[in-house]
């Protein structure tokens, strides 16, 4: 194929479509029509002589070329993207960017409130879409540029990550108010006699507590797994379970109900949360901006 005959707009379609996993999502992405872009799709696959995409029950499927050809696709419209907007900087008030967040469940609850409107009043026209990868791929989707920002506990990032601590936060057992067995104070006893949820999320940097209860040889009754934090407050609203969680969730679930913190009797590693971004986006006009204003919502 010769490169001169690929319009630049046709990438813009199959890297929208890659992420939508609709071509009626991806146009509505991208402000065309769905039969402009399945028309943009035929021609790059006549072009790439590859259907692509695979229509599946789960959505638009990319073929094994498509995978190989995915991430340098999205690194030179997000490499374009940077170079224009240098030149004019990053106006906040009339932008319309989406910007693209790691969060987990727990960083939406933290996170996103304030955020928003701190948006809404200085770039209303910013747009956030979060993104909950598994650890261990958020280093690779940052330097891809498929996320702009990773907040939260996520100790495996470095290389070529750039980090900037907001605060550090620490673990603390969490129960209903009205437990009938939990006063004031949580011995060591009744916490491993107590029947507690465990928030086991694959790849979840929060399974520091597990491995440091193991380490010291102390086995609690685990009576619920859940893979979420979210469901939490529901569940301990209702029962006279506990929960080990940062501090952080706590003070931001305070609306959704009446809860007790007690420290634990247990030493637990705490945590720095941090806002990460990868190196060949330090002067990303943008990136620079919302970085900053997490910055200057969060950091101690």
């Amino acid at each position: 194929m010769n490169v001169l005959d690929l319009d630049l707009n046709l990438l813009r379609a199959f890297d929208a479509v890659l992420r939508e996993g609709s071509v009626t999502a991806a146009g509505e992405r991208l402000g065309l029509s769905q039969p402009a872009m399945s028309n943009a799709l035929a021609r790059l696959r006549r072009l790439l002589d590859d259907p692509l995409f695979m229509r599946t029950p789960r959505g638009m499927r990319p073929t094994p070329f498509a995978q190989r050809l995915a991430i340098p696709v999205q690194q030179a419209l997000d490499l374009i993207r940077t170079g224009l907007s240098e030149p004019s900087g990053f106006d906040p008030k009339t932008s319309d960017r989406v910007f693209r967040l790691q969060l987990t469940d727990v960083g939406e609850l933290v996170f996103l409130p304030r955020l928003l409107e701190r948006l809404k009043r200085d770039a209303p026209g910013v747009r956030i879409e979060v993104e909950q990868r598994r650890q261990k791929d958020v280093g690779e989707a940052l330097s891809a540029g498929e996320i702009d920002l990773a907040v939260g506990f996520l100790p495996e990032l470095s290389g070529e990550v750039v980090q900037r601590r907001l605060f550090r936060d620490q673990y603390v057992c969490l129960v209903r108010a009205e437990h009938p067995a939990v006063g004031a104070r949580l011995t060591l006893a009744r916490f491993l006699d107590a029947s507690h949820v465990l928030v086991s999320a694959e790849g979840s940097p929060h399974q520091i507590v597990e491995q440091t209860l193991r380490a010291r040889g102390l086995r609690r009754r685990i009576a619920l797994r859940v893979p979420h934090f979210m469901v939490i407050p529901m569940i301990l609203a209702r029962t006279d379970y506990m929960v080990i969680v940062p501090k952080g969730f706590v003070q931001a679930m305070t609306p959704l109900g009446r809860f007790k913190s007690l420290r634990l009797p247990v030493e637990i590693p705490q945590l720095d949360v941090k806002v990460h971004w990868h190196e060949r986006f330090d002067q990303d006009p943008g990136i620079t901006w919302l970085r900053g204003v997490l910055i200057d919502l969060y950091a101690e």
